[in-house]
């Protein structure tokens, strides 16, 4: 999903809670309505302080409940009557919820028409929350923002129609960037300079893997239903049928981290991150100080990586090797010299085989620099990359470019997630893992991600660091 979308995923949860509370707070004057208690006298002593408490309380149940059948759903072109019906819906099981508790609490509240007038409110207000919210998108759209860039790979028909549709309708969210009669693989490089958010293929016969790789490079993928369904079953993790400018589609999803999921992985990063950092500031200050002592500086070195669609970005770590021989742009001509240091290094003494490199016994760590490595001490730094949005604390290992270069044809997949901290592979054999074995856990963790599976992850990383590791 793009940034606009899950922000209005987002903004309908304070419209719906201020859209409660307003129909709590209209049901009460309305029974304090002259009219209403001439024809009955009011009984109950409740003030408007006291029941704004209790409505706030009843509120924050009816969102539980709302969020549980589906009204904060991830599906951004789901029709305005479908949500209509599932707010009805909603509001009648908070009010079954409501009367089951005042039955078993033996609660004495002696107006139901608060209950039932907020209840009808409520029907009507949340409607008119969806329905400005929905006016707040297509007014976006119209304004040209938040569209999600789209290609179209076909010349059939069929595609032409999408083409049209999408291109007339721009409530419907969608910026046709080109289209494109055949797919083939001198098309993927022009794909992946266009920015894309979706492409739909209308008759995708091309090589699976050529095709799957400029899929991953452009986050969610829609597929023509009746030409995609066989070719690319076997790849997908997820699947939806849904329609697209009255096309049926088949929407391949490389893993379920979107939406809610997305967002609830973002905010545990933010939060996991600035708990580490507060807690061992003290430490990574200690340890600055003593590559400060032991070699000069710079204390943090910056290393680029190949991060989610292969977007690069320097991964930050303490410094565990001498100056003179480290590698990349942070080093100037001394880091080219030190890079071409390195690929003698590897040939020699690299004990994995494949893309990835692990030199052995390192002649280039310094003495405090083996003893960090070993307990991983010198990744420390990257709690600030996660703070910043360039990694996560949990996702695929971050790999150079150079290795990356001779991978990403074959496992593109690997690049669907941000990069973190520790993973599937970290906490599976670290250093000891082939390439292979590597790649297959962090394709896994991808497509069968879950916070649970985070968690899990998250807990295991720190018993797995005590058990040493050699270092490389």
């Amino acid at each position: 999903m793009k940034r606009s979308e899950i922000f209005l995923m987002i903004f309908k949860v304070p419209v719906d809670f201020l859209m409660l509370i307003l129909a709590g707070i209209s049901a009460y004057y309305l029974r304090f309505a002259e009219l209403l208690v001439g024809f009955r006298p009011v009984v109950f002593d409740l003030s408007l302080s006291k029941y704004l408490s209790i409505a706030t309380w009843v509120s924050a149940v009816w969102l539980i409940i709302f969020a549980l059948l589906g009204l904060y759903s991830t599906d951004p072109n789901r029709k305005l009557s479908k949500d209509l019906t599932r707010i009805f819906f909603a509001c009648s099981v908070g009010l079954g919820v409501v009367a089951l508790y005042v039955m078993f609490a033996l609660q004495q509240f002696d107006s139901r028409f608060l209950v039932a007038a907020s209840w009808v409110f409520a029907i009507v207000y949340v409607s008119v929350g969806r329905i400005l919210i929905r006016g707040l998108k297509g007014l976006m759209y119209r304004a040209g923002l938040g569209l999600r860039r789209v290609a179209v790979i076909g010349g059939e028909e069929i595609a032409n129609d999408v083409v049209r549709e999408l291109n007339q309708r721009n409530e419907l969210g969608y910026k046709v960037i080109g289209q494109y009669n055949v797919f083939s693989a001198q098309l993927i490089s022009v794909l992946e300079k266009l920015n894309l958010d979706e492409i739909v293929f209308t008759n995708p016969r091309a090589n699976e893997k050529e095709a799957l790789r400029a899929l991953n490079f452009c986050n969610l993928n829609h597929i023509v239903f009746k030409y995609s369904a066989d070719l690319f079953s076997a790849y997908s993790a997820n699947m939806a049928v849904s329609p697209l400018a009255g096309v049926p589609i088949v929407e391949l999803k490389r893993t379920p981290l979107d939406g809610w999921g997305r967002v609830a992985k973002r905010v545990f990063d933010v939060i996991a991150s600035l708990i580490a950092i507060t807690l061992l500031l003290p430490l990574m200050i200690l340890f600055a100080i003593i590559i400060l002592l032991e070699t000069g500086r710079p204390v943090i070195y910056k290393n680029e990586r190949v991060g989610i669609r292969g977007q690069k970005f320097f991964i930050f770590k303490f410094r565990s090797m001498f100056q003179k021989d480290c590698t990349g742009p942070q080093f100037g001509r001394a880091g080219l010299k030190a890079e071409m240091k390195e690929k003698d290094l590897i040939e020699e003494k690299s004990v994995k085989t494949g893309p990835i490199y692990k030199i052995a016994d390192d002649p280039r760590v310094t003495k405090f620099g083996r003893f960090i490595r070993r307990w991983s001490i010198d990744e420390l730094p990257q709690f600030f990359n996660v703070l910043i949005g360039d990694m996560s604390i949990v996702g695929p290992r971050p790999h150079q470019p150079r290795e990356v270069e001779q991978y990403e044809k074959e496992y593109p997949t690997v690049f669907t997630l941000k990069s973190g901290i520790t993973g599937m592979a970290q906490i599976s054999g670290r250093s000891d893992l082939s390439f292979e074995e590597e790649m297959k856990l962090d394709i896994f963790y991808i497509e069968r991600w879950s916070m649970f599976l985070d968690l899990i992850i998250f807990i295991k990383t720190p018993f797995v660091i005590f058990k040493r590791r050699k270092a490389l």
